[in-house]
């Protein structure tokens, strides 16, 4: 199963100021999903985040926040989004089939979010370099169990390149020079 950008939502859970000290890899996580959502909206493809009992975690990043253009923020207290009823309200009211999920803590609220989305018969795609937790080794049983269950492992350029299905057109041009050029810190060196 390919993606399709007109399918498609990106979901950011939960990338919050007063938890992402403890997040380890979220540096780079947070980059991941910034450029990811940068691909998105250049795509019209909606972005929306979570933030889980933000009274006491914070709001998301301004790191984050910074770099986003178009987005709705949905604030939550049950650690899967799919178990508040306004957000999945407005997510059935779209023309969406596919998520493009990631963020923190992947074993916590992107696992049950993930879960959740599988069983209401969404198409869940785990974002794998944008996807965190507090221990390396809780992040990745939680991707195993989310593919076990029926998501997508993948990675920002899979999403990117599917999104755009062809290179000759003036939208690839323009999304190849903001965003596809290689980029720090994954870019490689030839010698």
């Amino acid at each position: 199963m390919r993606l399709h950008h007109q399918q498609s939502l990106l979901l950011i859970v939960d990338f919050q100021a007063g938890l992402l000290p403890v997040i380890e890899g979220s540096e780079f996580a947070l980059e991941e999903a910034a450029w990811m959502a940068g691909v998105a909206n250049a795509l019209q493809v909606p972005v929306w985040l979570t933030e889980q009992y933000p009274e006491k975690l914070g709001g998301t990043a301004s790191a984050l926040l910074s770099t986003l253009g178009e987005h709705q923020v949905w604030q939550k207290l049950h650690f899967s989004v799919m178990e508040e009823p306004e957000f999945v309200h407005t997510l059935q009211a779209q023309s969406v089939r596919q998520i493009v999920i990631c963020g923190t803590e992947a074993h916590i609220c992107v696992l049950q979010s993930a879960l959740g989305l599988l069983e209401a018969g969404y198409e869940v795609f785990w974002l794998s370099e944008a996807t965190a937790s507090r221990r390396r080794d809780e992040a990745r049983l939680a991707r195993e169990r989310a593919c076990a269950n029926g998501a997508v492992a993948v990675t920002a350029d899979m999403v990117a390149y599917e999104w755009l299905n062809r290179c000759d057109t003036t939208t690839f041009k323009e999304v190849h020079q903001r965003f596809l050029k290689p980029r720090s810190p994954r870019a490689v060196t030839f010698f």
